[in-house]
This record gives structure tokens, sequence and C-alpha cells, in this order.
């Protein structure tokens, strides 16, 4: 299989490129199973984060493009999912293996995510029961009275360390259910994360996001609280623009600008050929602490200018877009006879990680699809060029 040029893989990435991983990551059948972990790691207990993230995607996909195929493909993993990872409380396990008891309310929010999409694209694979019983889980084993989250079921951690990721993450979830469902009350749900991300979460010196927050949820004077990572800068910033387009409130954009402009004035590679790449992370002033790049933060760069670019004309934030669809799919997808990528570039190209991690889809889903939605990949046709197999 040879790799399609960048102008044409975003296009084909739904009809093609999923229908080829699927054949290899999918076992063949009709009954519940679970997609590979990773492309040449089968062996790996299959999780709920990149199950569930995988059903969102097939499903997200779907409802898109009308592929054919990868709905039939989500319910098969999804019934996997219930039949393996799901308890009677509604909660998620982290994985099937033996360690994999535990429940994390950053594999719930994929759980939620996945839940609300499936049901959207056929309402007779999910019921609106299952939703509910996966939120009120979440709300009764997860939630703290001020709304924010545990790091999972066992309550506080022995580090004394609260992540702001499962907090975005469930943003990100309840977001979705209200555009699934038009229901209010997950517009209510996403109100309270926005809140805790100013409140807490969001340094006001630099309007960056910290990484780590203490078990108060206040700054942390240690690496961990100083960590800024440039992707979740972007992933935040494209979570409150939408916000604010379901909410009708423009505060949150104005966060989301600052996040963006703390990420590029210092979070992206400036020549060479990943020039335009975020950094994996910075420190707290902006200075760059790990100079590698992992696949998934140039696709929420990428997803946010898209939205940007849908939502206002920004010839720039359009550039930018195509900049970083052609640096994803010309440096991490890799010609082989098999549909991979790589996960981590060092600035010379070079690769760092080799794995082709199933669960980094769901972000190239969304960056294509917000590239959809801004016409922005329209110029380049839907073809893929003469010899690709994708």
């Amino acid at each position: 299989m040879t790799r399609p040029d960048s102008n044409n893989a975003a296009n084909s990435f739904a009809s093609q490129f999923i229908p080829a991983w699927l054949d290899v990551a999918l076992p063949h059948g009709e009954g519940p199973s679970a997609v590979c972990e990773s492309i040449g790691a089968s062996d790996a207990a299959p999780t709920t984060l990149t199950q569930a993230r995988t059903v969102f995607t097939l499903a997200h996909l779907h409802l898109v493009t009308g592929t054919p195929g990868l709905l039939k493909a989500a319910d098969r993993i999804y019934r996997h999912m219930v039949a393996q990872l799901r308890d009677a409380d509604g909660g998620f396990r982290f994985s099937v293996g033996p360690e994999g008891g535990i429940r994390r309310s950053y594999d719930q929010s994929f759980a939620l995510l996945a839940l609300a999409t499936l049901r959207r694209a056929d309402a007779g694979l999910v019921s609106s029961a299952e939703i509910e019983a996966c939120w009120d889980f979440i709300a009764k084993r997860l939630t703290e009275p001020d709304g924010s989250l545990w790091e999972n079921d066992r309550g506080p951690s022995a580090d004394g360390v609260r992540s702001q990721n499962p907090h975005m993450h469930m943003l990100e979830a309840v977001l979705q259910c209200y555009e699934m469902t038009g229901a209010p009350i997950w517009l209510d749900r996403a109100k309270i994360f926005v809140d805790l991300a100013q409140r807490f979460f969001i340094d006001p010196e630099t309007g960056a996001v910290r990484e780590f927050v203490g078990p108060d949820l206040m700054p942390l004077d240690s690496e961990a609280g100083q960590r800024r990572e440039p992707g979740h800068q972007y992933e935040w910033a494209w979570l409150l623009r939408r916000y604010a387009g379901f909410s009708g409130d423009p505060a949150p954009v104005a966060l989301a600008d600052r996040m963006q402009v703390f990420a590029e004035q210092f979070g992206c590679r400036g020549n060479g050929p990943m020039a335009g790449a975020p950094y994996d992370a910075l420190d707290a002033k902006g200075a760059v602490v790990e100079a590698t790049h992992l696949l998934w933060p140039l696709t929420e760069a990428g997803k946010l200018y898209a939205a940007i670019y849908r939502d206002t004309g920004d010839a720039d934030a359009a550039r930018a877009a195509h900049q970083l669809e052609r640096l994803v799919f010309d440096r991490y997808f890799i010609p082989a006879d098999q549909p991979l990528w790589v996960n981590q570039l060092d600035g010379d190209a070079q690769v760092v990680w080799d794995a082709a991690l199933s669960r980094l889809l769901y972000h190239i889903a969304l960056f294509v699809t917000e590239g959809i939605s801004a016409n922005l990949w329209q110029d380049a046709g839907t073809e893929m060029p003469a010899g690709a197999k994708f």
C-alpha cells in the first residue's frame, strides 16, 4: 500500500483508510468483538479507552460521511464493551485484564461520548437508559460536591495530584450529548466544567491550562504543577468555542483565545521539517521541556483552526489547518502493506515512538471532520491518488 498524498488523505480517511484499518484491527465476523489496541499488539487486553474511542470514531464518521460498514463495526465493538467492560452500576472498567477493575473518570467520558453518538446514529443500538446509567455512575461515584472529578472510583490519589484531563474530556462528552440529544440538561452540565476550568485549571497570569493541581484544586508548586501541554491548550480552546456556540455565551471565547496565543507564542516549532508542530510540553513560563512531537497535539491544533475558519472565515486559520494536515499525513502516516502510522517524531521528523495506537484515530477523525465542515478539503477532491491502496 502506498501512502496517499496529504491533499487527498483527509478526504479518504473515512471512506478508504478506516475500512482498510478495520480489516486488520477487528476480527472478521458478526458477533461482539474488541478492536486491537495497536496494530501488531493484538494480545494486549482491550481497554475501555480504546474501545469507546473507536465506537465514537466509527459512529461519528458514519454520521458525517455515510461510509458503509462503519456503523456495523461500531455496534460489534460496543456489544463487546457492554459484555466485557461495563458493570451493573453503569460504570466501565479500565480493561478486561486481571488488574483492570478500576473505573477511571477519563474512561467514562469516552464511554459517554460513544453512547450518545452511537444512539444518534441508530437509536436501536443504545437506549437512553444506558446513557443515563453511565452519567449516574459518574455523578454518584466520581464527582465531588463542587462538580469536580476524582481520577477514579477509589477516591483521592496517593500522590495528592488531580488532573485537568478528565474534566476536559467530560466537557467534551456532555457537549456531545447536548448536540446529539438537544436536551438542555447536558448544556447545564457542560457549564459546570467550563466554570471549573476558569476557577482552577486556567493560570490567570498566562491564560494557559495547568495539567495538574492539588487535591483541593489549588495550584501546585512542583514540576507537575508547572507543566503546560500545547496540545491541551488547543483542545480546551476548541471545546470552549464549542460551548460558546451552543450556549450563546461569548465569554469562553476570550479564554480560548488566550490559550491559543500561549500555544502559538511558545508551543510550536518554528523551523525545520516539523515547523508548525506543537511541542509535547512546556513549563509555566513557556520554556520547552519536551521538544518531541506526539501526533495528537497536531490534530487538536488542526481541528481548532478548522473550526475558526468555518466560524469566522479567517484565512490564516485555514492556512494553519492545511499546514497541519500536510504534517499529519506526510510525516506520521508511513508507506506499508498495512494501514499504519507512528505516534511520535522528533524535530527532524525521525520516529521516536512507532506504535500505531488505535485510540489515536479518534483525534484524527475529529480533525478530518472539522475540516470537512469548514470545506477545507473540498478543493482536494474525494478520490485517492492513482496507486493508493487505502
